[in-house]
């Protein structure tokens, strides 16, 4: 697994919303593709947080109409195209999170590495 670098695994075409949206779009989005977080980027798509379907839950009835900037996380665990799998599972694990944004050297979001797609991937490995 150290061979294989966080640009084979990342989802390219990742949903996103801006942190000036209502909390109650990103739910919606969230719902409607079968997500549990989306990254929140500015306009020209820097990384400035994520929010989760969690966050949106404990936040209670009155968080849809709050602003995503209200509710999103902001210290974030990131990684790059090139980071080894194996260190983006190994903070997955320390940390508990679920989901590693991708970004290149601008901060602009280029991918994100999911638990899923560690596994479609370590499955795929374990069939070779």
């Amino acid at each position: 697994m150290d061979h294989i670098f966080a640009k084979e695994v990342m989802i390219r075409d990742v949903y996103t919303i801006h942190p000036t949206q209502r909390v109650a779009l990103a739910r919606l989005r969230m719902l409607r593709h079968g997500l549990g977080a989306l990254p929140v980027v500015d306009e020209d798509n820097r990384l400035l947080g994520i929010i989760t379907l969690r966050d949106i839950d404990l936040a209670g009835t009155e968080a849809g109409s709050l602003l995503v900037e209200d509710l999103m996380s902001t210290q974030l665990k990131t990684g790059f195209k090139d980071t080894p799998i194996l260190t983006i599972v190994e903070t997955m694990l320390k940390t508990g999170i679920q989901r590693i944004p991708i970004v290149d050297s601008k901060n602009c979001l280029i991918g994100l590495v999911t638990q899923t797609t560690v596994i479609r991937t370590m499955k795929k490995a374990i069939e070779q």
